[in-house]
């Protein structure tokens, strides 16, 4: 999901998690890359649309982890288990070619299939309604990606809470570049490794004030920061144990928990729970029904049980959007907090 309080697509942006990422036409990835680093190459199974599949990876157009360049490469600057790595990702032909940098290269590497959508299993998904069997005709290639990362899905998802996606993007944006390290290899522009966990639990009460984040959204970033072993051990789980995990933690609740293991496990089950927007939406497209709750998109989603978070990315991704009725959520101000 792109995130609780989602603003307008752009031209850069499809609701549904889509990064827009040109085409090259090309026969093959070509056979040298820029600069020293290490290289991986991977065929796909099946039909594969990198910026469908890595777009729910991106908060915001101005991510400094994440740039969409204009040859068709994806780049994300991670910490991993291994240390700080960058990598590149491109796809042509039916080929697709990693690149990576840094103590993290790698692990990188290593978790590109996944990264990728390779345990993913869309033939699992058999649509029930017409929108959804049009809507994943238009687009094959769409997997659920799997970073086998928590925290790095876990702190920009507790940035989202209860606030709007412009306000969390910009407080993510904020913390990372003034706390983060620059990312290595020959990045395009500006990007960096977000925090380590020791440096999130060492940012100042003014700093998380300066970014637009209230002591709440704050305090349970520092809590989860203090188990990070913890958290990242969630990676490793079945997605209900690892919600379960999650939760542990005071201030993750389910929606949180869902949004992390979509991306961190590739939970094609974890539906969001919670979300302002998105039961009506569900319910709209399914149902006509503009005013459903949770509970209603939780009973309209059940026959796609062990699927629903696909089935609800294919509905955002669908563009059958309910018509607004009523004002936007206004930006906050936490200047009294």
């Amino acid at each position: 999901m792109a995130g609780r309080f989602a603003p307008r697509p752009t031209r850069a942006t499809v609701r549904g998690g889509h990064v827009g990422v040109p085409t090259v036409a090309s026969a093959g990835i070509p056979r040298q890359s820029a600069g020293p680093a290490m290289v991986r190459r991977w065929v796909p199974d099946g039909p594969l649309d990198l910026g469908l599949t890595v777009g729910p990876l991106r908060r915001g157009p101005a991510d400094p982890t994440f740039r969409a360049a204009p040859d068709g490469s994806v780049w994300r600057a991670c910490r991993t288990p291994a240390g700080p790595g960058t990598l590149r990702v491109r796809a042509y032909g039916g080929e697709v070619l990693g690149e990576a940098w840094g103590p993290g290269a790698a692990w990188l590497l290593d978790g590109l299939p996944a990264l990728l959508g390779a345990a993913d299993d869309p033939d699992a998904f058999v649509p029930r309604h017409r929108l959804l069997a049009q809507t994943r005709h238009r687009r094959p290639g769409l997997r659920l990606t799997r970073t086998g990362l928590v925290l790095e899905s876990l702190i920009p998802s507790v940035l989202e809470q209860k606030v709007t996606t412009v306000e969390a993007y910009a407080a993510w944006q904020t913390l990372v570049r003034r706390y983060g390290e620059p990312a290595p290899g020959p990045v395009p522009g500006r990007m960096y490794v977000m925090p380590a966990p020791r440096t999130w639990a060492l940012i100042p009460s003014w700093d998380w004030h300066r970014a637009g984040v209230d002591d709440k959204r704050a305090s349970t970033i520092l809590r989860a920061v203090r188990v990070a072993a913890r958290m990242e051990e969630a990676a490793g789980m079945e997605p209900e144990a690892a919600r379960a995990r999650l939760e542990v933690v005071p201030g993750i609740g389910p929606w949180t928990s869902a949004e992390v293991v979509q991306r961190s496990l590739g939970a094609a089950d974890a539906v969001t729970v919670g979300d302002l927007h998105l039961p009506g939406i569900v319910g709209w497209a399914l149902a006509g029904d503009r005013n459903a709750d949770d509970a209603e998109m939780l009973r309209l989603l059940e026959p796609y049980a062990g699927q629903r978070h696909r089935a609800a990315r294919l509905i955002l991704l669908s563009g059958r959007v309910r018509p607004r009725r009523g004002p936007r959520m206004p930006v906050g101000d936490i200047g009294g907090l």
